[in-house]
């Protein structure tokens, strides 16, 4: 992760940036939400497109900046839908956790007005294709994770892993999971792999439930091109980015996962941190005494 470079609309006070709002269709709140900070986004901003099912086509669109009302699975569909054409993503959570999407609406009319003081930052994405017979038939990006999971009949998989073309180890596991440093607080932490600051260039391959107790999580570097094959998929094997299924996995396939040559970006507001972030949204243990405890 790296500060980006200050695009135009952050430092020229006459250059209104383009906005797309995205919000999640089911949840009332985001809707009520949109209702509530719409005016005040316009009082600095030109709204483009309010899209809160989803629907919105980035391909073509000339946008400065997205605001994604919702959790943090918003922030990932915003990802996935803006594909190639990424532009900086500010959250505002509607949900529950909202690890991404730091701020509620009302801190967001707070903070808002001093929009062009924020810094834009880039985390790593991934690269996810997998090769049949030779033929590329399915490529994604990731800011989450890659998984290789199994379903019915729910029997132990082999996944051979390949780190810059040379076999390292075969997993005998339920799954296998990379994940980049915003990843590494979803799936991976649940499985039991490490958390990693949202500012390293760095993955993470945790296995799921590995059979072997040495066959522990490991942190390699973000260039590592990784491969993964798996030796007898059954009919439910599927690789999954970011939770949604990508395809089914059949044998011989080569799963080719690798830094993606664009990152996502996300405005970070004063008074953010990865350790604030981990004690307030995910009960990390321990606590700073407020007498200690530094500025916001």
């Amino acid at each position: 992760m790296s500060e980006s470079i200050t695009p135009p609309w952050m430092h020229d006070s006459g250059r209104r940036p383009k906005v797309v709002v995205l919000g999640t269709p089911e949840r009332k709140n985001a809707r009520e939400a949109l209702e509530q900070l719409r005016p005040v986004i316009s009082e600095r901003a030109d709204i483009i497109a309010e899209d809160l099912d989803f629907s919105h086509d980035f391909s073509d669109c000339q946008h400065d900046l997205v605001i994604v009302l919702g959790g943090d699975g918003s922030i990932l569909q915003s990802a996935r839908q803006m594909g190639r054409n990424q532009a900086p993503v500010l959250g505002v959570n509607c949900g529950r956790l909202g690890f991404l999407a730091a701020l509620s609406p009302s801190e967001f009319l707070s903070t808002w007005p001093e929009f062009e003081r924020f810094r834009i930052v880039d985390h790593l994405m991934l690269r996810v294709a997998v090769i049949r017979d030779g033929d590329l038939v399915c490529e994604q990006l990731a800011l989450n994770e890659i998984a290789v999971l199994g379903g019915p009949p729910y029997e132990m998989l082999d996944i051979d892993f390949y780190a810059d073309g040379v076999l390292a180890t075969q997993y005998h596991c339920d799954g296998l999971i990379v994940a980049t440093p915003v990843g590494s607080t979803a799936h991976n932490l649940s499985a039991g792999g490490p958390i990693l600051r949202r500012h390293m260039d760095a993955i993470v391959i945790s296995p799921i439930s590995p059979h072997t107790l040495s066959c522990r999580p490991m942190v390699d570097s973000a260039d590592t091109k990784i491969e993964l094959r798996v030796v007898q998929p059954n009919e439910s094997t599927n690789a999954v980015v970011d939770g949604r299924i990508m395809i089914g996995i059949q044998a011989g396939d080569r799963i080719v996962v690798e830094r993606a040559d664009l990152s996502f970006q996300m405005l970070s507001v004063k008074g953010e941190d990865d350790y604030r972030a981990l004690r307030e949204k995910l009960g990390w243990g321990g606590s700073v005494p407020l007498e200690r405890a530094p500025d916001r």
